[in-house]
Parts: structure tokens; C-alpha cells; sequence
């Protein structure tokens, strides 16, 4: 356990430890801060945790920030001993659009942390930022395996600042899984961007198709959305499922299309990048 000192030479340290066990998009987050007080007494005003996440622009792949996504107030209004140890337990609701930073152990390469916030007699001081590993709910993570089974291969995946048109999404950016196309798809895309956007009765599934272009056109961009509930996941047929909704956006616009949430530069002459999508343990 590393404990963290806060404010000047001389006050109170602080830890936060999250319970152990994965966590999900609107699953609950519990866990521990742990005090020990300083070479003098302390009012504590307030301990603030701040779920963070590293956000890129959308256009721009070199512009990041750390975005605060939730915020919440642990305790407050006590006084803090010197060398007084003490632990107080808290316990939040994870957003439901949290985005997902592993699958099947294997991380995407998404950051996201919780931070501490300690306010003592009017200062505020931050502690470091502790990593938060979020796992997919379930019908996330049969979607994502079905397009593994499917072919597809797994590129990259990163956050984006900015709300995608025509959802229901709540959070200030959303994530994008980037994957190669699977080799029956290969003529009609150059890379298929998958986006989920959770709420308790379901997720809604953005895909974007990335489709090449002729010797005298553009290449241009087909998205579409579904929505796939939580209920009867292990009891769906979901490689017809999502090979229903691949076939849809490649022929035409589809019946569920909406606007292109941003556009994306040129990737004529780029050599794919493909790497399987991560299983899930035999």
C-alpha cells in the first residue's frame, strides 16, 4: 500500500484502494481511503474522487487531455489527529459509457484512473492517479468475440471528444474500437470502428465502415447503429447477428444509418495492421 503525501511537509497522507475484482460499465465501484494524519491536527473538509479518462480530439491524433467523468464526495466536516489512521469506505455507480480498457486480460491501450482530491483547511490538494481497469458487460464482449470469429482483427482503440449524432449518448466522448477487416470483407472496407454506448436496458452498437474508394472517387464512410439488449446473451445466434448487420452497412446505407460523428483522414496505401482479437481463455 503506498500512501500519499498530501498539502505541505508535515500533513496528513493519504490511499485509495479500490475492493478487488473487476469492474464493469454501471457496475458499482467500492473501495477504501485510508488516512493517516500529519505532525498536527487537520479539519478535513473534504475527500473527493474523480474517475478521469485520457481523451483525444477527434480529428486530431496528437491533441489529448485528461477529462474528469465522474465526481463524487466520500466524506467531509471531521477533524484528523496527528498520526490518527483511518479508513473510510466508499461506494459509486461506474457510468454505464465507461469505456472498456481490457478484454479477456488483455489491455487496449485505454487510460482511465481515479483520483484523489483532499481538502484541508481550505487548500486542495491532488493525489496520484490510480489506474481503473473496466471490463466489457456481457453482450459487449460476445459482440466482440463474435467479430474475432468472424475475421476481423483488432488495430487499435482509443477515446474521442464529442457526442456521436442520433444516440442517446451522455458522456462527453466515446471510444472507438478499430479493427482490420475480416478477408470477405476486405474489398468492400478499409477498417471497421466499433462504438458502445451502454445504458441499463441494452448497448447501443455504433459501427462505422471505412469504404474504399474507385480510381476516379473518394473513398467515403457508412455508419449504422443497433441495439442489442442485456437480457438472453448466451442465447443468441450472434455471428448471424452481426453478419446480418455487416452485409446491411456494406450494401447500402441501411435502414438504421446515421450521420458520420467525425471524419477520418486518407489511409489509401497503408499497409493493414492486424493483430487477432484477444479470446477469451480456453
Amino acid at each position: 500500500m503506498v500512501f500519499k503525501k498530501l498539502l505541505d511537509v508535515g500533513g496528513p497522507t493519504v490511499d485509495t484502494a479500490r475492493d478487488a475484482g473487476p469492474a464493469l460499465p454501471g457496475g458499482s465501484l467500492t473501495g477504501q481511503v485510508h488516512l493517516i494524519g500529519g505532525d498536527a491536527d487537520f479539519d478535513i473538509e473534504h475527500i473527493v474522487l474523480e474517475l478521469v479518462a485520457r481523451v483525444g480530439a477527434p480529428d486530431d491524433g496528437d491533441t489529448e487531455a485528461v477529462i474528469v467523468f465522474k465526481r463524487f464526495t466520500v466524506a467531509g466536516g471531521f477533524g484528523l489527529a496527528a498520526g490518527e489512521q483511518r479508513s473510510i469506505p466508499f461506494r459509486t455507480a461506474l457510468p454505464w459509457e465507461a469505456p472498456i480498457t481490457e478484454l479477456h486480460g488483455q489491455p487496449l491501450g485505454i487510460e482511465l484512473g481515479v483520483r484523489t482530491k483532499l481538502v484541508v483547511a481550505g487548500a486542495m490538494d491532488k493525489g496520484g492517479l490510480d489506474p481503473l481497469i473496466v471490463r466489457p458487460l456481457p453482450v459487449q464482449e460476445a459482440l466482440l468475440d463474435t467479430l474475432g470469429q468472424l475475421g476481423f482483427g483488432f488495430r487499435s482503440a482509443d477515446l474521442k471528444y464529442g457526442h456521436i449524432h442520433g444516440t442517446g449518448q451522455l458522456l462527453p466522448f466515446y471510444q472507438e474500437i478499430k479493427l482490420s477487416p475480416a478477408p470477405r470483407y476486405a474489398h468492400v472496407m478499409r477498417e471497421l470502428e466499433v462504438t458502445f454506448l451502454a445504458n441499463a436496458g441494452g448497448t447501443e452498437v455504433v459501427l462505422e465502415a471505412d469504404k474504399p474508394g474507385g480510381f476516379f472517387t473518394s473513398g467515403h464512410e457508412v455508419v449504422n447503429r443497433h441495439v442489442a439488449s442485456h437480457e438472453g446473451v448466451t442465447h443468441r445466434d450472434w455471428n448471424a447477428v452481426v453478419d446480418a448487420w455487416i452485409r446491411q452497412m456494406t450494401a447500402t446505407h441501411g435502414h438504421h444509418s446515421i450521420p458520420a460523428p467525425h471524419r477520418h483522414g486518407d489511409t489509401h496505401g497503408e499497409q493493414p495492421r492486424r493483430q487477432p482479437l484477444p479470446r477469451r481463455p480456453p
